[in-house]
């Protein structure tokens, strides 16, 4: 028997997605930084866990891959400690699985968690699996979300508290309104679906979330980010502005005594905090381009890019969207919006020419509305409080639904808004 392996009930078999099948809007929680070997006789098997140890929910494992399957395991641990996770590819049948697994129980460590890719579909087998402490067993031939998801599994216990889903906005271009959008999403979030929610605001020396939210901290994330040492949850609990029953702010200081200079890892231990005790954390990412705000859009569960609708910004969204397709191959596409559409007598690029470069509809096109965004803003108040049956604040609630994964996207058509901005230019 695995030693104090976790014993994680198996699937029933008739009711296992297809092998192979791939979930990109599965939320799938990171893996800490653990250790993990894979030992393969496919060469199939052994690309889907390569890939999967490039996904970013493995970013913090290290991921080892060998071939030889469980023989090749027995040897290699004669001699030589267990990683935190073996995982296991066997093509024999059931009686050879078992006999080669009570070998590795034999040298296998404390606390090691063992994963079985097997050929064979029996609940007799399932059984026997269990009985020695394996930890989960997937039918081949796996695909690289299927050994994502095993991984990660094994630290998301079905009794912990879910795992916060970090939602990163960004804008292709600066004064696009991306703050603005994240603030009023996070809003809608909190209020409209009763999310517990963070607005973390990672512009440090001109982050504007304190004064759209009227909140003046005391403190925010630069106490935390500069003392690494520090953070737990109860100290980035104390850090927290209370915004409303469901909606906190992490500020930005918005100052320029100090410099805001960090490494590419340097939210992480942040990050992870919040990621453990609240379900949702909305990032506002700066307009910069560095080490660490690529890793967080990179990391981040979803993403929402924010742009104007001239030639810059279909370029910078081209080129964000297009760089987060190839960095996240298992993630559905990154969601984008269009914002102050409809300016008078401005020369515009349309949602279609977006949809047309980006291969994508826009989630929603929002109007320029320079009354209601300019009161809100110099009032500390959001679009809904200002005028809660506006249009723009039903996109906001639309945004919200989305990017938690509680409504399907239904992106906005080319033309939706074509009339009521050919209108308003007209009145221009």
């Amino acid at each position: 028997m695995i030693k104090h392996a976790q014993q994680v009930a198996i699937a029933d078999p008739e009711t296992m997605a297809p092998p192979g099948a791939e979930v990109a809007d599965e939320h799938i929680a990171p893996a800490p930084r653990v250790s993990v070997q894979a030992f393969c006789e496919s060469v199939e098997t052994a690309a889907a866990v390569q890939a999967a140890g490039e996904d970013r929910r493995l970013a913090k494992a290290h991921v080892k891959i060998q071939m030889g399957g469980a023989t090749a395991a027995v040897e290699a641990y004669r001699t030589s400690p267990t990683p935190n996770v073996i995982l296991l590819e066997s093509e024999q049948r059931g009686d050879d699985i078992l006999h080669k697994l009570d070998q590795l129980a034999e040298v296998c460590d404390a606390g090691t968690r063992v994963i079985v890719i097997g050929r064979v579909n029996d609940v007799t087998l399932y059984r026997e699996l269990t009985k020695r402490g394996v930890s989960d067993y997937l039918i081949g031939p796996v695909g690289t979300i299927d050994v994502v998801r095993a991984i990660c599994g094994l630290f998301t216990s079905p009794e912990a508290k879910a795992v916060g889903r970090i939602i990163a906005v960004v804008g292709a271009k600066g004064g696009v309104g991306a703050s603005t959008i994240a603030h009023n999403v996070a809003w809608a979030i909190a209020r409209d679906l009763s999310l517990d929610s963070v607005v973390t605001d990672l512009d440090l020396a001109f982050g504007t979330a304190g004064l759209d939210y009227n909140q003046d901290p005391p403190q925010g994330i630069a106490d935390a980010v500069f003392s690494p040492d520090r953070i737990d949850t109860a100290f980035v609990d104390r850090l927290l502005s209370k915004c409303t029953d469901h909606l906190s702010l992490l500020a930005a200081p918005a100052t320029l005594d100090r410099v805001y200079d960090f490494g590419a890892e340097a939210f992480d231990s942040i990050l992870d905090s919040l990621r453990s005790s609240i379900p949702c954390v909305v990032l506002d990412v700066p307009h910069i381009w560095s080490g660490w705000t690529k890793r967080l859009l990179i990391s981040a569960d979803e993403i929402l890019v924010v742009a104007g609708p001239d030639l810059a910004n279909l370029r910078n969204a081209k080129n964000l969207v297009d760089l987060l397709r190839t960095a996240r191959p298992n993630d559905h596409k990154p969601y984008y919006c269009l914002n102050q559409v409809g300016v008078p007598k401005r020369p515009e690029i349309t949602p279609a020419d977006f949809a047309k470069a980006l291969e994508d509809q826009p989630l929603v096109v929002i109007p320029f509305e320079p009354q209601l965004f300019g009161t809100a803003a110099n009032n500390g108040q959001m679009i809904a409080e200002v005028s809660a049956s506006h249009k723009s604040a039903e996109m906001f609630r639309q945004l919200a639904q989305v990017l938690t994964g509680r409504a399907e996207a239904k992106r906005a058509r080319g033309g939706l808004l074509t009339p009521l901005l050919a209108m308003m230019k007209r009145k221009g």
